[in-house]
């Protein structure tokens, strides 16, 4: 079957089968690797991607469900002037560790912030809720997510994505 949409701004198309999730979609057909396989089953949140600007579980999703979606993984945030401002926030807050969940939990916090720029830290943690961390206690996750609000409320009010 042929899947057509856009990946990271570029128009992407391959022969997959009907049953290709959208991670291997991702990872094999176009080889984007930085959305992580951890568990299949749409409980860790390792696998978040932006489809439309909003964030989806693409362990989950049928690639050929997305034909003509607009597709942004984690390597399609930053661009040729520098980070995405929450790839910045986390690396600035030291919102990560071992970074295996850390794509997922960009993007997911990406889509967030483009629904509430505003967020209180509960919020914050409540939003983020479907992604797992196994290495931190999530205090300099969520601070990076306050921190990339607080830094830019425009950026977010507009969507987010540069």
């Amino acid at each position: 079957m042929q899947v057509d949409m856009t990946v990271n701004g570029q128009p992407c198309s391959a022969d997959v089968e009907p049953r290709t999730l959208l991670v291997y979609y991702l990872r094999d057909a176009l080889g984007l690797t930085g959305t992580n396989v951890g568990c299949d089953t749409s409980s860790c949140g390792a696998c978040t991607v932006l489809v439309n600007g909003q964030s989806v579980k693409s362990c989950t999703s049928l690639a050929a469900q997305h034909r003509g979606d607009s597709i942004t993984t984690i390597e399609g945030l930053a661009t040729d002037d520098g980070l995405h401002p929450m790839q910045q926030a986390f690396m600035d807050c030291h919102g990560l560790q071992c970074g295996y969940c850390t794509p997922g939990m960009v993007l997911a916090a990406t889509s967030l912030l483009c629904e509430n720029p505003n967020p209180s830290a509960s919020d914050v943690r409540e939003g983020l809720e479907g992604n797992l961390c196994r290495c931190t206690g999530y205090h300099n996750i969520v601070k990076s997510v306050l921190t990339a609000a607080e830094r830019d409320a425009e950026f977010w009010a507009a969507g987010g994505v540069s």
